[in-house]
């Protein structure tokens, strides 16, 4: 052994290529990944129960069947997010119509969702709930400002949408509304209602709804306590090419997939 050897628990250090990146899952049969979304989407919902989301019987994710992609999987109507499994999710078609469940549907949901489904055919899953921050930044009417790193994932890839601001989304034309202003962004702030964002994985639209959700906060922050200074454009648009991608969405989602794995095994029933 040479005097520059070193060992810890009496394995020699030496440099070696870095392990490769976690990716998304693949899957042999639809039936393992129709298991694995409904397994995150659960999961997913519980993550909203800790953090707040919930109010009353409004809120809901949803995710597109892996077989049946005009059919999506959705939390029933007026069931605690918190106690949510994976059982008790219902699957629904884009007209409205349950194919495999025997609890209600939230009229909303179905047509918030199926709208962006079906407007969207690279969107897998979306989020939305009358978060707190998200409700109060929402009644502003303007986009999220590039205030901090995080905010910049969403840098020129959100939008506000004012039509059907504040009211009960229950009629086809008014999903279609929001479905449109969404566009091919991942995130939309819906004027006096709220967030909503989407992405390839129920891991990915949850975790840029929740990073939206605090970007609201950190901006209603900044502007309570004076004038916030704004991210450079060229800085900006840079940091929003390197962390909001569709993988980095689902990477940082992975520490709270551990998370409510660990704590809460009954989910997946």
């Amino acid at each position: 052994m040479t005097t520059t050897e070193r060992f810890v628990d009496g394995v020699r250090l030496a440099p070696r290529p870095l392990p490769p990146l976690p990716a998304p899952p693949a899957f042999a049969t639809v039936e393992e990944e129709r298991t694995h979304r409904k397994q995150k989407l659960a999961g997913a919902l519980r993550i909203f129960g800790r953090f707040g989301f919930g109010e009353g019987v409004a809120g809901h994710i949803t995710v597109r069947d892996p077989e049946f992609p005009d059919h999506f999987w959705v939390n029933p109507f007026g069931r605690s997010f918190r106690h949510m499994r994976v059982r008790d999710l219902v699957l629904v078609d884009h007209d409205g119509a349950v194919v495999y469940g025997d609890q209600p549907v939230n009229r909303a949901a179905f047509i918030l969702h199926s709208a962006i489904h079906r407007a969207r055919p690279d969107v897998v899953a979306a989020a939305h709930s009358h978060s707190p921050y998200g409700k109060a930044f929402s009644s502003l009417g303007i986009p999220l400002a590039p205030l901090t790193q995080d905010a910049c994932t969403f840098y020129e890839d959100h939008a506000v949408v004012a039509e059907q601001g504040g009211a009960v989304v229950l009629e086809p034309d008014a999903g279609r509304q929001v479905a449109e202003g969404l566009g091919p962004h991942k995130a939309a702030i819906h004027q006096n209602h709220g967030l909503f964002t989407v992405g390839r994985t129920v891991d990915e639209a949850v975790f840029w709804f929740l990073s939206l959700e605090r970007s609201c906060q950190a901006q209603l922050t900044a502007m309570a306590a004076g004038t916030p200074i704004h991210v450079r454009h060229e800085w900006a648009a840079y940091t929003a090419e390197q962390n909001g991608t569709p993988w980095a969405g689902w990477f940082n989602f992975q520490p709270l997939w551990e998370e409510i794995r660990s704590s809460d095994p009954d989910l997946v029933d």
